[in-house]
């Protein structure tokens, strides 16, 4: 039987050399909304159609709440990912549809701010996040899907050393349209993740 850390009531919060990862709080709100906001044009492309309160406090309130109730009830795990120099919000990313049993695996997904993009940030962010799904959660597996003509992501995936699989078709709604993506995953037992980065 596998031990699962994860329903401790911990907060975690995982640093690296560049990035660091904490869970979001209310006080993250201001730069949150702002760095969203410059990076509207840079991310609308590749997410979900943004809702007319998408940078609200009401909607940012529900966001916290979701994923409150995602860490406590093991589903999902949210952390915002901050440049360590500056202390500045760089992005977000999250593990979503936690599953244990015979699966043991979970969803990953990211965003990152225009102005942070390219500088490396997010594959550390990535790499760190699956070092905690692996050691912390327990989990075998973490699946990533990306649009096939986003470059960017599939660079970030491919240098934190996931494996294309396989086309899902019409798999995920962004911007409004339904869009095939390329399903990757990385396996706890992957000479990268062996190598532990």
């Amino acid at each position: 039987m596998i031990a699962l850390p994860f329903f401790r009531r911990d907060l975690p919060a995982l640093r690296g050399g560049r990035v660091e990862l904490r869970m979001p709080a209310s006080s993250d709100f201001r730069e949150w909304a702002a760095l969203r906001t410059t990076s509207r044009r840079f991310l609308e492309p590749w997410e979900p159609r943004w809702a007319t309160d998408e940078l609200s406090w009401t909607s940012f309130r529900h966001r916290l709440a979701r994923y409150r109730d995602d860490f406590a009830q093991g589903s999902g795990v949210s952390f915002f990912v901050f440049e360590r120099s500056s202390g500045r919000l760089a992005g977000g990313i999250t593990f979503g549809n936690i599953r244990y049993g015979v699966s043991q695996s979970a969803q990953v997904g990211y965003w990152i701010g225009e102005p942070f993009a390219g500088k490396g940030y997010m594959p550390e962010a990535l790499k760190l996040l699956c070092r905690y799904g692996f050691d912390t959660l327990g989990l075998h597996r973490i699946e990533a899907a990306c649009i096939p003509g986003n470059n960017r992501s599939v660079r970030v995936l491919e240098k934190a050393g996931f494996r294309r699989e396989g086309l899902l078709r019409s798999y995920l709604r962004i911007n409004g349209t339904w869009q095939d993506h390329h399903l990757y995953a990385l396996i706890a037992d992957d000479p990268v993740v062996a190598a532990k980065e």
